[in-house]
């Protein structure tokens, strides 16, 4: 086969890899997220690759002797969550371009700048599509996992993502960083089997070391700029609060979430007054912002809780001392969404 064959063959190979990656990223944008800015601008970049998808290309196609139909790899069909497919298929656009652009050099010089141009605005899309998948993972979740010390930390909060939990937090005050980073790297792999959002508690370092979905600062810690311009804005910030003026400052800057508590006294914060439910009744009127009521809840007083209006919880014993942690998290999981659906059908 003559050079100018392979080339053509390279190249409608890798523009239907692209334009097929695009297609699945504009599809979530417009029927995912809901999202009409972020579809428009995939439309236009798929749209505007098909232009040099041209006749001469596709007719050099060879499906039957094409030695690659055959190979695949077991990763391809694992997909346990949104965030894998579109980071796969971010993965295969941004791949296709790149070889776009080195083949397209030798066939028409424009074709290969077009493809460089266009990876770079895959680059910037791809920020800002994580950065909304993680936000609408975050406004829909009810349940949140703070960790706490246990020798079984792995299987306890595996058996409690099977029971539907939907956000980690690794909370770890003692020991070193060389323990800490393999634990966060684990929890990270089992929070994306699961489909759920992992933070690290504290530790901007930490969070960036295991790429974390974000971070979640204390009072005493970082200010939420400094996490910000470390973590770059795809990222999630939360902020625990304990009063409405502590609220006011988080969201002037700029939290993503904040937790509110502590509800009842806790001793995961021995030296925090509770700040009972009167604080959650009042960010259930004032926070435009998800919030997590935190602070001694357990299926005990969950109804309380939510009589008071919190429709998300954040948890400790209530699963990390729970003879079931699968079990302790899907009834809690069900009595908030049984609460959400019965009061807000579209929230």
């Amino acid at each position: 086969m003559s050079h100018p064959d392979s080339i053509a063959r390279i190249l409608d190979a890798n523009l239907d890899r692209a334009r097929e990656g695009l297609r699945v990223l504009e599809d979530w944008c417009r029927f995912g997220l809901n999202h009409s800015e972020l579809t428009a601008q995939f439309k236009h970049l798929r749209q505007n690759l098909a232009q040099w998808h041209t006749p001469d290309l596709r007719a050099a196609r060879d499906t039957p002797g094409d030695p690659g139909t055959t190979l695949t790899h077991p990763q391809e069909r694992l997909r346990s969550s949104v965030a894998q497919v579109l980071q796969a298929n971010f993965c295969r656009v941004e791949e296709a371009l790149r070889s776009l652009e080195e083949f397209g050099k030798i066939h028409h010089p424009d074709l290969s700048e077009a493809c460089k141009q266009l990876r770079y605005q895959v680059y910037a899309l791809e920020s800002q599509v994580m950065a909304h998948q993680r936000f609408q993972q975050l406004q829909q979740a009810q349940l949140y996992l703070v960790t706490a010390p246990d020798p079984n930390l792995l299987p306890v909060v595996e058996a409690a993502l099977q029971g539907g939990l939907q956000i980690v937090q690794y909370r770890e005050k003692v020991g070193d960083d060389c323990d800490r980073l393999p634990i966060a790297q684990q929890l990270k792999a089992l929070c994306q089997q699961y489909g759920a959002l992992f933070f690290i508690n504290d530790r901007v370092d930490l969070a960036l070391a295991v790429e974390a979905d974000g971070v979640h600062l204390g009072q005493q810690d970082l200010p939420i700029a400094t996490a910000r311009t470390l973590l770059g804005s795809q990222r999630l910030i939360g902020r625990s609060t304990t009063n409405p003026e502590e609220m006011a400052k988080a969201l002037a800057e700029g939290a993503d979430y904040i937790g509110v508590g502590p509800v009842y006294a806790t001793p995961t914060k021995p030296d925090k007054a509770a700040a009972g439910l009167d604080y959650v009744r009042y960010a259930a009127k004032n926070s435009p912002v998800p919030w997590f009521a935190i602070g001694g809840i357990d299926a005990a007083n969950l109804a309380d809780v939510m009589a008071a209006g919190g429709d998300r919880v954040a948890v400790v014993r209530a699963i990390m001392k729970a003879d079931n942690p699968t079990a302790a998290s899907h009834a809690l999981l069900a009595q908030l969404q049984a609460a959400r659906h019965s009061i807000q059908p579209n929230h």
